[in-house]
């Protein structure tokens, strides 16, 4: 009896993993073959993965490096994606292939991009792979929630990051951003005996303890310095995360008690009691504050019935404004200088509207929006090097996308990097910097529009671009105010992909006062 038991149970979890891992899967890819779309064979178990990983272990090995003494620099960040490309040259623009046992549809049609970025159904939304692969850090907040869920966190979460809201912050942001100009500032003052002194400054760690020092402030008012500490803490757990991304789609590896599992683990669990402990301690107070923290705590209590959904809606939402909001303008903020620095004559152009604009005075809201140029650069740097390189979706029913029937489960990514860069759509110089392509906006710069997308697509667009914008805007303008800035001898151009476009040895620049 037993012996039978014990057999039935064998014979129904085989069955159970060959219909999972093998008869779906393959069901799948004949759906997907059957409308013309082809790509890699995959193997079992791990689809694709293995090839993924040894294209991006030989790019890493002969990763091409340019230093400043050897121009031009090529702004090719879609080449940190080798297999992607590779497949396109091979299989065109629209073809499959999976993560594990998870299929990917890749589009860079650029007709076929614009049905996904103009479609609001909600069962196209985030895949949940990446709820399970990142929950350690992003949890079911707005960033990987779907359906009802998402749509009930979005209503709560985008009011207080509309533009009327930001520019609530911008004592914040500029307090933050002369932080970063004083600092420069003091470290030349101190060493300088009157021969023009110039600084070889890495920016890299500046950027982030701007971004982190605005986003800590912006969330957690008086208690910014325990957001900081969530933010380290974070930072880590991202850094894990990172190397294990290769691995999405293998079934079962992120239960293993490997070491790496462990840690995260761990940080997960300090990062969330350090987060409800700042809300515990609002909820004892008298809610006087008027921080991003507080108005989702008032905006949760008004939507969710109990304190434990209220808590895991914080603490979800605190991780994703952390991802969201944070690395993404840190990098963004190196790249753009990284750009000014190797193109002067842009840099004396922008800095003569922000002196013309400013007259002297620190920058508000209306002059930031008077300064085109510098929007002008800003919108070029996020095309060269956007903050989201890749966009994915998942089909949560079978959908029609594009005249293309897509089935439950079925991902579909969009490279960012490529439509950025890509010849048809914005022209012979599409690898080169040329903020100007801006001058009569998006629609004047690329003949396909929808393909721009450095903030997302759709429904889904960033809910904290305005925020991201005006600190970019603010601190650019404070920096070419202050000081001139070359690239440094020590800068090595080598974009590499981590949980986003990352400069590998980060940038160095030589700046001057002026």
């Amino acid at each position: 009896m037993l012996f039978s038991i014990v057999f039935a149970l064998v014979v129904g979890l085989f069955v159970h993993l060959y219909v999972s891992l093998v008869f779906k899967p393959q069901n799948i890819r004949k759906i997907l073959r059957q409308q013309g779309l082809n790509g890699p064979p995959p193997t079992i178990l791990v689809g694709n993965l293995l090839e993924i990983k040894k294209s991006r272990a030989a790019a890493a090995e002969k990763t091409l490096v340019r230093h400043p003494q050897s121009p031009p620099l090529t702004h090719n960040t879609a080449a940190v994606f080798p297999f992607l490309e590779n497949w396109r040259n091979q299989y065109g623009p629209v073809y499959t292939f999976s993560l594990g046992k998870t299929q990917i549809v890749y589009v860079s049609n650029p007709d076929l991009v614009k049905a996904i970025t103009t479609s609001t159904s909600l069962d196209f939304g985030r895949p949940s792979y990446q709820q399970k692969e990142l929950g350690p850090l992003l949890g079911h907040g707005i960033l990987t929630s779907n359906g009802s869920v998402w749509a009930r966190q979005r209503k709560i979460m985008a009011p207080q990051l509309f533009m009327d809201k930001v520019k609530g912050m911008m004592s914040i942001v500029t307090e933050s951003a002369f932080t970063v100009v004083n600092s420069w500032r003091n470290k030349i003052e101190a060493n300088d005996h009157g021969g023009g002194l110039v600084l070889d400054i890495a920016v890299d760690d500046y950027m982030k303890r701007f971004s982190g020092d605005v986003i800590s402030r912006a969330c957690f008012g008086s208690s910014y310095s325990k957001g900081q500490e969530i933010f380290l803490k974070l930072g880590s757990l991202q850094e894990i995360i990172s190397k294990k991304t290769m691995s999405i789609g293998i079934p079962g590896l992120r239960y293993l008690p490997t070491k790496s599992n462990r840690k995260i683990w761990e940080l997960e669990k300090e990062i969330k009691g350090l987060i409800l402990k700042v809300v515990k301690e609002r909820r004892e107070g008298d809610g006087y504050e008027k921080d991003l923290l507080q108005k989702l705590l008032e905006g949760a209590k008004s939507d969710y019935a109990n304190s434990d959904e209220i808590d895991r809606f914080i603490v979800d939402n605190c991780r994703n404004i952390y991802l969201a909001g944070f690395e993404t303008s840190a990098v963004s903020a190196s790249w753009c200088l990284m750009l000014l620095a190797s193109n002067p004559e842009w840099q004396t152009c922008v800095r003569d509207e922000v002196v013309e604009v400013c007259q002297g005075r620190i920058p508000d809201p209306d002059m930031l929006r008077k300064m085109k140029k510098l929007n002008m650069v800003i919108q070029e740097t996020m095309r060269l090097y956007p903050p989201a390189p890749t966009l994915s979706r998942e089909a949560l029913k079978d959908i029609n996308i594009g005249g293309i029937h897509v089935p439950r489960g079925v991902g579909l990514w969009t490279m960012v990097s490529t439509l950025h860069t890509d010849t048809d759509l914005w022209g012979p110089d599409a690898l080169e910097f040329k903020p100007q392509r801006f001058e009569n906006g998006i629609a004047g710069a690329c003949k396909s529009p929808n393909s721009y997308m450095p903030f997302g697509f759709g429904p889904r667009v960033c809910i904290g671009q305005h925020l991201a914008m005006v600190e970019l805007k603010m601190l650019m303008s404070l920096i070419l105010s202050s000081f001139s800035f070359t690239l440094s001898p020590k800068y090595v151009h080598s974009p590499v992909m981590r949980m986003m476009v990352e400069p590998k040895y980060g940038v160095d620049i030589l700046i001057k006062k002026l």
